[in-house]
C-alpha cells in the first residue's frame, strides 16, 4: 500500500507546489479532482482531454517527482433533477473517464447520485425509511427510472474504456451503504467498486471492519479520514444531524483526521482487514477537520498513517 492524498485541500496552491508539498511530506501518490463538487483547481478533464501537450505536462508534473495519480475524482450527482446539474456532471464524469484512459489512471471516483422523489421534483430527495408509503413507491422509481438507465449505460462507458468506477458511498446519495452499492453493482456489473470512505460508515452505526469483508475485491480505491462520535450529542439528538460542520460542539458527529476519532488499533485492524481483502493501492488522506488547519492535519494523518499502512508485500510462511 501507498500513503497518498487528495489534492482537493491544497486547492489554493499552484499543482506543481501542492505535489513538491505532499511528496515531501511523505506521500507516493495523489488523487486528483478534474470536475464535479471538487472541482477543476489542479486538472480540468475537458481541457486536458483536448490538448496533448497540456496533458503531457500534467503527467510528467507527477511522475517526475515519483508519485504516481492513484485516481482522478469527479464526485457529482449525474442523477440531479435539475438538468443542468445532472447533464454537467456527467459531462465530468465522462471526460474523467476519457482522461484516465489517456493518462493509464485506473481509477475514477465519483458519488452514485440522487434523484428528486418523481419525475417533477426539483431538489434531489435522499429516502431513508420506508413509511409513509410514498416513500417506498418514490425509492422504487428513484432506482428504476433513474439509477438504473443511468448507471446501466455509465458503468459501460467506463468499461469501454477500460477504466474502473470507485462508487463513493456517502449519505445523500442513492447508494450510501453496503447493500445499496450491491444494488448497484447488479445494474452496472464489477466496473462499479467502492471508493472506501469509513468516516461515512462510522456515524451511521456501521463497521468499517465488517464492510471491508463485505465488499473484498469490489473495493477500488481508499480515503483516510476519521469521524468523531459525540456521544452525549447522540443520546440526544441521534446520529441524523443537519447542523452546519463549523457548530461542532453540539453536532452529533463531526469528521476528523485519522486518529483523532478511532485510534492507532483501530486503524491497524482496518488496513490489515484491507490487506486480507487483497487490497494493495493507495490509502489516500481526505482533509476534512474543522478543528485542525489544512497543514497541522495533512501533516498528523501522514504521520499516523506511516505506523499503520502496511507497504510492503507480505512475506511467504517460512515458519511452517
Amino acid at each position: 500500500m501507498k500513503i497518498g492524498v487528495f489534492t482537493a485541500l491544497f486547492s489554493q496552491r499552484p499543482f506543481e507546489e501542492a505535489l513538491d508539498y505532499v511528496k515531501t511530506a511523505g506521500c507516493e501518490a495523489v488523487e486528483i479532482g478534474v470536475g464535479g463538487y471538487p472541482g477543476p483547481a489542479h486538472g480540468d478533464a475537458a481541457a486536458l482531454l483536448a490538448d496533448a501537450a497540456a496533458r503531457k505536462r500534467f503527467q510528467d508534473a507527477v511522475t517526475s517527482r515519483g508519485l504516481e495519480i492513484s485516481a482522478l475524482s469527479c464526485h457529482g450527482n449525474p442523477l440531479h433533477p435539475n438538468r443542468e446539474i445532472a447533464e454537467a456532471h456527467d459531462r465530468d464524469y465522462r471526460a474523467a473517464v476519457q482522461l484516465a484512459q489517456k493518462l493509464e489512471v485506473p481509477n475514477v471516483i465519483t458519488f452514485s447520485g440522487c434523484p428528486g422523489g418523481g419525475p417533477e421534483a426539483m431538489e434531489p430527495n435522499w429516502i431513508t425509511c420506508p413509511w409513509p408509503p410514498n416513500f417506498t413507491e418514490s425509492l422504487a422509481w428513484q432506482w428504476k427510472e433513474r439509477a438504473t438507465p443511468y448507471w446501466s449505460e455509465a458503468a459501460k462507458f467506463a468499461k469501454d474504456h477500460g477504466v474502473r468506477v470507485a462508487i463513493e458511498l456517502h449519505p445523500g446519495f442513492i447508494a450510501y451503504h453496503t447493500d445499496s452499492f450491491n444494488r448497484l453493482r447488479e445494474i452496472g456489473g464489477e466496473t462499479l467498486g467502492v471508493n472506501f470512505d469509513p468516516s461515512h460508515l462510522f456515524w451511521q452505526g456501521m463497521d468499517p471492519l465488517v464492510c471491508v469483508r463485505a465488499l473484498g475485491d469490489a473495493i477500488f480505491h481508499v480515503h483516510a479520514k476519521d469521524t468523531w462520535l459525540d456521544k452525549p450529542n447522540i443520546a440526544l439528538n441521534g446520529v441524523l444531524d443537519t447542523k452546519p460542520y463549523t457548530d461542532e460542539i453540539n453536532r452529533s458527529w463531526i469528521f476528523r483526521t485519522v486518529g483523532f476519532g478511532h485510534g492507532q488499533e483501530y486503524w491497524r485492524h482496518l488496513i490489515s482487514e484491507l490487506r486480507l481483502a487483497g487490497y494493495d493501492g493507495a490509502i489516500s488522506i481526505e482533509h476534512e477537520d474543522s478543528l485542525m488547519s489544512v497543514n497541522e492535519g495533512f501533516t498528523s494523518a501522514v504521520n499516523f498513517l506511516k505506523e499503520v499502512v502496511i507497504q510492503e508485500p507480505a512475506a511467504q510462511v517460512w515458519w511452517t
